[in-house]
């Protein structure tokens, strides 16, 4: 068996007994309550934490920071052949905020219940899948495996916001290029199924932010192009759009990682006053920003048209800039018998006695996206089935 399959096979299978095993359970949960919520994540202390677990498995570790405060800790498993190809095992250490006040546990005490249901942030995004990787190596060393090829984990920051930092400047590094890598796991999403779920590609974001200027005015007076009369035109014509994406998703046959997803973060408008806003005053500005993912069939140029001659002409007083845009050739990995990586995945899910769904676009965006830019073919795969994806969500949840 080949060390992917078996490592994948350890990892599906540790999930079975990870309950019963009070070390495994104890070091995930000290792993969680480190604070790396951006945007002032403690980076050197989950650094120092995975140090920590790497040196009792005899791994080479270096920490590297392409940017002054943002370390990226890469540990490797000294194969017998390091001559062969490598494999990147790839997981990020920062998580998203949170509101406490709406979770049932505090998100940074990592709580357990009597379900065996531990919650915190990064309990699903990503800090299991990082923990479970070096608890897999931990169980081969302990079966007395020895591999063929090298094993490297990149434990990466600032995922949460880009990745530029960290596996981007990682990607494009010489460093990444002496690897050579053959093949990268980063994350992917929990199933609400028995099957697992593996991504092959990822839709491209884009953070758009639109803006509205016109006259201001009397709260009680009634004219053609206010700032907020044009915005709200604008967010009607995209909700209209949005409505027309996911009606293709409700009607079924399609994945969520086939249509455009366009989702409002923000809403800005009023003049502040020390009680509120003033209300008696129509503002001279608005702006909403939308948190808005492409996938690869679409026709990016299209829709950008589809931006500025509907939800932001300069005929209404409109402008937009973008806060992210990926653009340019989206890469994708081959899913299917043309690429040898993907049944020794599929294989390995089975050995392990579950099974893979159809391969997916991941929703959202991953880190795994430079590695696929820098040629190198790159699964998300986190291996979580049963269980609801409450990434970003309150009360986000792993089942021991």
């Amino acid at each position: 068996m080949s060390l992917l399959r078996l490592l994948l096979v350890v990892v599906v299978l540790h999930l079975s007994a990870v309950a019963g095993d009070d070390a495994i359970v104890s070091r995930f949960q000290e792993y969680l309550r480190i604070n790396t919520v951006q945007p002032n994540p403690e980076y050197y202390k989950a650094v120092d934490f995975i140090i920590s677990q790497a040196k009792p498995l005899s791994l080479e570790s270096q920490t590297i920071e392409f940017v002054k405060g943002k370390p990226l800790l890469l540990l490797k498993w000294v194969g017998s052949d390091p001559t062969l190809p490598a494999f990147l095992l790839n997981s990020h250490t920062d998580v998203v905020p949170f509101e406490d006040s709406k979770w049932t546990h505090h998100p940074l005490q990592a709580h357990m219940d009597h379900h065996g249901d531990i919650y915190a942030r990064g309990s699903q995004d990503m800090k299991c899948v990082g923990m479970q990787y070096l608890e897999a190596i931990r169980k081969l060393q302990a079966s007395g495996f020895k591999p063929l090829r090298s094993v490297y984990l990149s434990f990466v920051p600032d995922e949460e916001i880009g990745g530029h930092d960290g596996a981007e400047k990682f990607a494009e590094s010489q460093l990444f290029k002496s690897l050579n890598i053959a093949i990268v796991l980063d994350e992917g999403l929990p199933s609400p199924t028995e099957s697992y779920r593996v991504f092959y590609g990822e839709r491209s974001p884009w953070w758009l932010v639109i803006k509205a200027k016109g006259p201001p005015g009397h709260g009680a007076k009634l004219y053609d192009n206010s700032a907020m009369e044009n915005l709200l035109k604008s967010i009607e014509s995209i909700r209209r759009f949005r409505a027309s994406q996911f009606d293709l998703l409700k009607a079924g046959g399609i994945a969520e990682g086939d249509v455009v997803s366009v989702n409002m973060a923000f809403l800005k408008a009023g003049t502040p006053s020390p009680t509120g806003f003033v209300m008696n005053l129509q503002p001279s500005e608005a702006e909403a920003g939308f948190d808005i993912r492409v996938p690869p069939s679409v026709d990016a140029e299209a829709l950008e048209r589809r931006l500025v001659e509907e939800w932001a002409p300069a005929a209404r007083n409109m402008s937009f800039e973008f806060k992210q845009k990926l653009t340019g050739k989206q890469f994708l990995t081959a899913a299917d018998d043309s690429n040898p990586w993907w049944g020794l995945l599929e294989n390995a899910v089975k050995e392990a006695g579950g099974r893979t769904s159809k391969p997916e676009i991941f929703p959202a965006s991953t880190d795994a996206r430079y590695f696929r830019k820098a040629g190198v073919p790159a699964f998300g795969f986190s291996p979580i089935s049963n269980t609801p994806s409450l990434l970003h969500d309150h009360n986000e949840v792993h089942t021991c």
